[in-house]
C-alpha cells in the first residue's frame, strides 16, 4: 500500500530589512483576480465547505506574490463581494494593527505563503467536513482507489505536528517549507486541508476534488471492506492524465460565475 508522505519540517527564515513594496499588477488583472476570488467564496458556501465566518481564501496580485486580497475578518463567503475583499502587503508589519485588520491566523499563514511561494498564485484553507475527517485519522493517507483519489498520488504533504492555531510567522514559515517537490495540498492533522495553486480557477479545482475525494475515501472505510488499492505505476499514470486533461479547472470556475451572474450578481460589486 502506499505509505503517507513524511512531515517536513522548515525553520523561519532570516530577518532580514523589509522590501519596498511590490508593484501591483494592472487594474484590469486585479479587478478580476477580485472577481474569481469572491464567486469562489460563494461557490464554497453553497457546497458546505465553508466554517462559520472562519477559513480563507487569497489571491496574489504582484508578481512576486507579496501584495495579496483576501476575505475581510468575520464576513460569511456567502456574502462576499469583489469590492470587499483586502490588499495586504506581505512585507508589512503593521498590517494587524489596521482598523481592518485580517484574521490572526490568516495573516501569518497567507502572508509567509506568499511571500515565500511566489509560485503559489492562489492559497485556499479550509475545514471542510471530509477532508478534515480525513486529517484526523492515525492514517490519513489519500490511498488511490479511484479517479479522483489518484488526481492527488504524490501531490499530498502531511503535516503531523498540529500544535494549535497559526498565531505566528514561524507558523507560516513552517507550513510554507511542507509546500515543495510537486505538493499542492497540505492535509493538515488535526486540523483541516490548504490547498495551492497558479490561479483561482486551479486552486478551487484542486480543493474541491480533495474534497470528493476524501469522501470517496471514507465511505468505503465506512462499508468495512478492504480497499482495492491500485498499483503505483497506475496511480502515477492517472495523476499525470488529470494534469494533462485540457483547462477543467478553468471551464470549472467559468461556470459558477456564470450561475452566479444569473443568480447571486452582486458577488461582482
Amino acid at each position: 500500500m502506499t505509505a503517507a508522505p513524511s512531515p517536513t519540517s522548515a525553520t523561519s527564515a532570516p530577518a532580514s530589512p523589509t522590501p519596498a513594496p511590490a508593484s501591483p499588477m494592472p487594474a484590469a488583472d486585479h479587478r478580476m483576480a477580485r472577481i474569481d476570488l469572491a464567486a469562489a467564496f460563494r461557490w464554497v458556501a453553497r457546497l458546505n465547505m465553508h466554517e462559520s465566518v472562519a477559513n480563507h481564501l487569497s489571491v496574489a496580485v504582484s508578481a512576486d506574490g507579496s501584495q495579496f486580497l483576501i476575505n475581510p475578518r468575520v464576513r460569511h463567503f456567502a456574502r462576499m463581494s469583489a469590492c470587499d475583499l483586502l490588499l495586504l502587503d506581505a512585507n508589512d508589519p503593521a498590517t494587524l494593527d489596521r482598523p481592518d485588520a485580517p484574521d490572526p491566523t490568516a495573516w501569518h499563514l497567507h502572508a509567509r505563503l506568499h511571500a515565500r511561494l511566489p509560485e503559489a498564485r492562489c492559497v485556499m484553507h479550509l475545514h471542510p467536513k471530509h477532508a478534515t475527517a480525513l486529517a484526523c485519522l492515525q492514517d490519513p493517507t489519500m490511498y488511490p482507489i479511484d479517479m479522483n483519489t489518484m488526481r492527488f498520488f504524490g501531490r499530498v504533504a502531511v503535516d503531523s505536528d498540529f500544535s494549535g492555531m497559526a498565531l505566528s510567522d514561524g507558523e507560516g514559515d513552517r507550513v510554507a517549507g511542507m509546500m515543495g517537490g510537486g505538493k499542492s495540498v497540505l492535509l493538515m492533522a488535526n486540523h483541516g486541508v490548504l490547498v495551492i495553486g497558479a490561479t483561482v480557477a486551479e486552486a478551487f479545482d484542486e480543493m474541491y476534488y480533495f474534497e470528493r475525494a476524501a469522501e470517496t475515501l471514507l465511505t468505503c472505510y465506512a462499508s468495512g471492506k478492504a480497499l482495492r488499492i491500485v498499483p503505483d505505476t497506475v496511480a502515477a499514470v492517472t495523476e499525470r492524465q488529470w494534469r494533462g486533461y485540457g483547462q477543467l479547472a478553468v471551464d470549472h470556475l467559468a461556470n459558477i460565475k456564470a450561475i452566479l451572474d444569473a443568480e447571486e450578481p452582486a458577488y461582482r460589486g
